[in-house]
């Protein structure tokens, strides 16, 4: 199940205090959902032991963000089965790869965002995906073809 910006909220103090610098407790859920803040900027949660319960939950809740990369994307290796599958579909390795990965085969190109290294998909090259970047696209291809759903993305 996705991590939303309101699964955080529901934990937060919610006291708008702005020490974090947001205007509002739900600015800093999406904060901390995008990675552009990190809890411990949130002082209440830890100068007010009422708020340990919330912030012991709010930290387990948080750690899939620490093994994300830019994109928001997950490889969990454990349920990998290195089908490459990923590295066939990808848009960015149809067009820049027509040799390899767009027919099937391996990945030819130097640089690719994905390749199966010892059984499993590694994140090669993330800054060439049509999800990093400024003029980002929300491109899910590699997921929706995982069969093992090895690939996910935090939702934001």
């Amino acid at each position: 199940m996705a991590l939303t910006p309101m699964d955080i909220y529901k934990l937060l103090p919610k006291t708008n205090c702005k020490k974090c610098g947001e205007a509002t407790c739900m600015s800093f859920a999406f904060k901390l959902l995008n990675r552009e803040k990190k809890l411990e900027d949130c002082k209440p949660l830890y100068e007010d032991k009422k708020y340990e319960r919330q912030r012991k939950k709010l930290e387990e809740m948080l750690k899939p963000l620490e093994q994300a990369t830019e994109t928001g994307l997950i490889v969990d290796e454990s349920l990998c089965v290195g089908c490459g599958n990923c590295v066939v579909v990808c848009p960015v390795h149809v067009e820049k790869d027509p040799k390899g990965a767009a027919i099937g085969n391996g990945p030819t190109i130097e640089d690719p965002i994905l390749r199966v290294e010892n059984g499993v998909v590694k994140v090669v090259n993330m800054q060439a995906c049509r999800r990093y970047g400024k003029n980002r696209v929300l491109c899910v291809v590699c997921r929706e073809n995982c069969p093992s759903d090895a690939i996910r993305f935090l939702e934001g």
